[in-house]
């Protein structure tokens, strides 16, 4: 395989002009949106003026705009529910995190809301039930996290929004799937940087620079 079947097609992570963002028209010959019909864009609007997108579309903008800077996460989330309506909100968290969510719940509560939770493993089975290999329940166990009842309860509860609080890579992907509500993302799960993924990237010319050098696994 070729070096450029390997990249694949340019995308936003290959531009270096952000004419989007300075809305000058400076755009890649890759780039996507001038070539957008007017058609495509009038659709894109709709979209937008359907309550629920709308409604949420103006809350986010709101809050970045009013607290750019000054409010953490929790805070941004706590003004974003408020914006948008939201009485009832879920946590579904890891039970890695419980006594981080019960600190959340305290706060949401402070704030005027009702809470409801599920953590990971609620009605677990067990891994290799499902066709896991044995040898990959040494380190973590057999007991498996249950994403799908985690969404599905939050969905029989009707929930406002869905906070989401350090589920596994690829269990959180389960809980977006079937969650039925708005669903946003306080604490994304990374055991070995304390739940803070993003200092990896900010790492790669120093600690993992490995991660530059060649792909995650080989020898």
């Amino acid at each position: 395989m070729g070096e450029s079947e390997k990249i694949g097609r340019f995308s936003c992570v290959d531009c270096g002009k952000n004419g989007c963002r300075k809305q000058n028209g400076d755009y890649p010959e890759f780039c996507e949106i001038p070539a957008l019909t007017e058609d495509e864009i009038e659709k894109l609007r709709a979209l937008y003026q359907d309550e629920e997108n709308r409604r949420v579309a103006i809350a986010s903008a709101e809050v970045e705009g009013e607290f750019y800077g000054t409010y953490t996460r929790v805070e941004e989330t706590i003004e974003f529910a408020r914006r948008i309506g939201a009485k009832k909100l879920g946590i579904a968290t890891c039970v890695g995190l419980l006594e981080e969510s019960r600190v959340l719940a305290k706060i949401l509560r402070l704030n005027g809301f009702e809470v409801y939770s599920v953590a990971c493993k609620t009605g677990a089975m067990l891994k290799t039930d499902i066709g896991l290999d044995p040898k990959y329940t040494c380190k973590s166990g057999n007991v498996m996290c249950n994403p799908i009842l985690q969404a599905k309860l939050m969905n029989k509860e009707k929930v406002d929004l869905n906070i989401v609080m350090g589920l596994c890579c690829g269990h959180d992907s389960l809980f977006y799937k079937y969650a039925e509500g708005l669903t946003t993302t306080l604490v994304v799960k990374d055991r070995v940087l304390g739940n803070n993924p993003v200092q990896v990237l900010y790492q790669t010319r120093s600690y993992y620079r490995r991660l530059l050098a060649k792909p995650v696994g080989e020898k």
